[in-house]
């Protein structure tokens, strides 16, 4: 594929969509252009289209450094589904099909290549890269350069060396989680200084944020997946891989099929796990922060945590895995003091050293603020990555059940005297039991139900006592004391509210968890659940998308998006053209699933008959009619070949119709391999010349003839890109080469 196409004939063609977002085409026409760009979006915002468009656009090979196989995997297959040439070099392919791989990408036979950095900044690797046409550069996951991020990648930052080695394709970071100090890292290590940042809203508005107070928090969690996720697929994070495997094996014996995920596993089994995970539906991971980056799954309606994130970037990252696919999902969260010892004793034994600590700490506090807001949840979310929102988002459990909010300031001086007069080495619950009175042992052992605090907190209840501590703690007026047992203590802020100088008001815990509306994943979002016909219509597309996935040996999202299916069963298509109006439909997948698709609704509608109040796709017709298929050369190529007939030259034709000399020589080098035009119809060169190049393509590298970057140095510089690549395609068509290659 090459920049014979516009952007947008390769977003609608390609990808089945109609429009692009946000920055999406800003970013595109800067990167296909040349150059370098930071980009920052929301998970599920598009960021792969940013790199991916201008790879097909650009001469050469786009290369694409992920982190993680699963990602690679995925995003590989989704493109080869849609017509693109991509595959993937890493440690899970064996040596010789990673060595033909190498050499298809010299050769030109890829679109796209995804890598490792690990194995991107070998030696070996980078002399291969030498003698390939790159298109750029794609660095996914960008935040891992961060030393202090929830995600470093030691080796991301030797990729400052790609900028040195290779100057000329531009570079692309891309990144959904970075706040401001994360970026300037990004920026600074990886030489991008004078590259634009491209930074999308933060906002993921199909998100539900919701925190509750932890009270028995598998019960409240098996509860939420029960009434509002009983056939959908989430992510369940845990902070300790005992408490994943406890949670997995509850929720498994209640009912849902839950599998856990930790680095503890044996590897064959993680890998088993996650891909059940991809490829099926209805099933649940329970995992530790060792799940989940590159995770391309769009279907995930839920990702609850069942201990609080060390920071709201990995809260934010985490969460986001949720409704990729931009229908409805929630973020569910139980929360608790516990959290809070347990986070800030990690942070105690950490080795890192005390400006790292010290950022950490910050972050757990901005953590416990978004935890105990009574603001919307979203705009408290947003503002920490620097993003303002006016008005509230109606989408959060603050907007949507207000936080009634109650003066604590005579219980809160109530409940620090109590930590003061137990000697500041206690934890919630004893200092609860002095509160209410109760002369157990241990009370009575250490002389307490003789303090002055004794007994004076009986007129509150153990639940609200609990919700005052953990409102202290976050507030920072209490402090968990790390060296002995994790007991209470006063710190400096305490000082104005024991004196009476300062008033506190606490937010009022909910009664009982309440259910904010039901989601039940029988059905798409947004499909009536109790309309039967729709439901029917539902459930035998996702049937037909599960037996192409098997064939094709892809998780079912790979094949369409369930926002996809949703369409198709909204509007009920009965061609092929109105068939590519549905999102995500583009030529290829017409071609391959069309037929499938139509022959189900077909059926349907025979059994059932058509409703008479389907939307119309009139207007969408016109503006998304299919592209033909390609039987020769394409349209924008036959255009360039009846200029070249005319006997006009390829400066020339570039000036007619507005498009760079390295465009039309690649269609002039297609028509040549298609035979539609002969050689010396193109290049004005004498014989001797023609032969020389065609001597360089041989001589220079018997293993790899096919390259161009090696013939231009070979030959000085003399001569163009273009005019190689239509020698070359010349020598195709003699059969100098292996016939049917794509001329890159």
């Amino acid at each position: 594929m090459n920049s014979e196409e516009s952007a947008h004939q390769i977003l609608r063609s390609v990808f089945g969509y109609e429009h692009f977002r946000g920055d999406q085409e800003a970013v595109i026409e800067r990167v296909a252009a040349g150059g370098d760009a930071l980009v920052l979006m929301p998970t599920g915002g598009g960021k792969s289209l940013c790199y991916q468009i201008p790879a097909l656009l650009r001469p050469g090979v786009g290369i694409v450094v992920s982190p993680l196989i699963a990602l690679m995997q995925d995003q590989v297959s989704a493109l080869q589904l849609q017509g693109v040439r991509a595959t993937a070099i890493n440690s899970s392919v064996p040596m010789d099909e990673a060595r033909q791989r190498e050499e298809g990408m010299r050769q030109g036979r890829y679109d796209l290549v995804y890598v490792a950095p690990e194995r991107l900044m070998t030696e070996r690797f980078l002399n291969v890269l030498e003698r390939t046409e790159l298109a750029l550069f794609a660095i996914d996951e960008a935040h891992c350069v961060s030393q202090w991020g929830h995600d470093f990648r030691p080796e991301y930052i030797q990729l400052a060396a790609l900028k040195e080695r290779f100057p000329t394709p531009p570079r692309i970071a891309l990144t959904a989680t970075a706040d401001a100090p994360t970026r300037q890292e990004i920026i600074d290590r990886l030489g991008l200084g004078s590259a634009p940042v491209f930074c999308s809203s933060f906002d993921r508005p199909n998100i539900r944020y919701r925190v509750l107070p932890k009270n028995s928090a598998r019960q409240q969690l098996l509860r939420f997946i029960r009434e509002e996720h009983p056939q959908d697929s989430g992510i369940v994070y845990c902070l300790s891989r005992k408490r994943v495997e406890e949670t997995a094996a509850s929720l498994d014996s209640s009912g849902c099929s839950a599998l856990p995920y930790h680095a503890g596993l044996p590897a064959e089994l993680r890998e088993r796990h996650q891909q059940r995970f991809l490829q099926e539906e209805k099933v649940v991971i329970v995992a530790t922060i060792a799940f989940g980056m590159g995770i391309d799954k769009p279907d995930v309606r839920f990702v609850a945590h069942l201990d609080m994130p060390k920071s709201l970037e990995a809260y934010y990252q985490e969460t986001g895995r949720a409704g990729r696919d931009g229908l409805p999902a929630d973020a569910w969260m139980t929360y608790g003091i516990a959290d809070v010892v347990m986070l800030r004793q990690l942070m105690a034994d950490s080795q890192a050293e005390e400006r790292i600590r010290r950022i950490e700490g910050h972050k757990l506090e901005a953590m416990l603020g978004y935890c105990e807001t009574t603001q919307c949840r979203r705009q408290v979310l947003l503002g920490y990555f620097g993003e303002e929102r006016a008005e509230t988002c109606g989408n959060c459990d603050t907007c949507l059940t207000p936080v009634e909010t109650w003066d604590g300031t005579e219980a809160a001086r109530k409940a620090m005297s109590c930590v003061y007069r137990t000697g500041q080495r206690f934890g919630v619950n004893y200092l609860i039991d002095v509160l209410q009175g109760k002369a157990n042992e241990r009370i009575t052992r250490f002389g307490h139900d003789r303090a002055s605090t004794f007994g004076i907190g009986r007129d509150i209840d153990s639940a609200r006592w609990r919700s005052v501590y953990r409102q202290l703690v976050a507030a920072g007026l209490l402090t968990v004391e790390m060296a002995g047992h994790g007991g209470l203590q006063l710190t400096e802020k305490s000082r104005p509210v024991l004196r009476g100088e300062q008033p506190v008001h606490f937010r009022k815990d909910p009664e009982k968890t309440a259910r904010l509306r039901s989601r039940s994943g029988a059905a798409a979002p947004g499909i009536d659940l109790q309309d039967e016909d729709a439901k029917a219509l539902w459930d035998a597309l996702r049937a037909l998308r599960r037996t192409l996935a098997q064939e094709h040996e892809v998780p079912p999202y790979v094949i369409f998006h369930d926002a996809t299916l949703q369409e198709i069963v909204r509007y009920r298509p009965r061609s092929g053209a109105e068939l590519m109006q549905m999102s995500g439909i583009g030529q290829t997948k017409l071609d391959r699933y069309g037929d499938a698709i139509l022959e189900v609704l077909k059926q349907h509608e025979a059994d059932r008959g058509r409703p008479e109040d389907l939307p119309p796709l009139a207007d969408a017709a016109t503006s998304r009619a299919p592209v033909p298929v390609d039987t020769g050369v394409s349209d924008t190529v036959a255009a360039t070949l009846a200029l070249a007939k005319q006997g006009k030259l390829p400066d020339e034709i570039a000036a007619h119709r507005g498009l760079k000399s390295t465009t039309i020589y690649s269609h002039l080098a297609k028509a040549i391999e298609a035979g539609d035009l002969d050689l010396t119809e193109v290049v004005d060169l004498p014989e001797v010349e023609i032969r020389t190049i065609e001597a360089a393509f041989h001589e220079l590298d018997p293993e790899s003839p096919f390259t161009l970057k090696p013939v231009f140095d070979a030959l000085g510089e003399r001569y163009s890109y273009g005019m190689l690549r239509c020698v070359r395609a010349g020598m195709i068509v003699r059969g100098d080469f292996e016939a049917g290659r794509e001329s890159g």
